[in-house]
């Protein structure tokens, strides 16, 4: 399993504005190649997610995936080319249970992070309902006090 970052080309804010074309690119690949989506958290420049590839090719996967977003992105917005993403990614081996939980906290607590909501709960682009909905985080986890990281996460 991985834990990645995808940044847009100079910070562009378009991912929350196109969201449907964020989460189509995604289901697409899914359907054409089995993967498992973890986690994951979409905000205004940048996306973070724990990925088990199964079969798949990490960096191809993933370049399949941007490319369906660049693609549908760009007719969206009536241009013939363009950049979208920079040209790489951060990825990290999850390790352990404990690298898990740390990643699976990052992710969840990014909006928080960059003052978008106050609560994970208030934002509604990620997979934090999904775990509350499975009794892996309590629906005011985040909210009440700031929540502290250690290691690297490519933003």
């Amino acid at each position: 399993m991985y834990f990645l970052t995808h940044v847009t080309f100079d910070r562009q804010p378009i991912l929350i504005d196109h969201i449907d074309l964020v989460h189509d690119s995604i289901d697409k690949h899914k359907r054409d190649s089995a993967f498992e989506l973890i986690a994951w958290v979409v905000l205004h420049d940048h996306w973070h997610c724990i990925i088990n590839p199964q079969e798949n090719d990490l960096a191809d996967l993933t370049k399949r995936i941007k490319l369906s977003f660049a693609m549908r992105f760009l007719k969206r917005a009536g241009q013939k080319s363009g950049r979208t993403w920079q040209n790489r990614y951060w990825d990290h081996i999850i390790r352990n249970s404990e690298d898990m939980n740390n990643h699976l906290d990052y992710i969840h607590y990014n909006p928080v992070k960059h003052g978008y909501v106050t609560a994970p709960l208030d934002w509604e682009h990620s997979s934090f309902h999904k775990f509350v909905d499975e009794g892996l985080y309590r629906p005011d986890w985040g909210a009440k006090r700031e929540i502290g990281f250690s290691g690297r996460f490519g933003e």
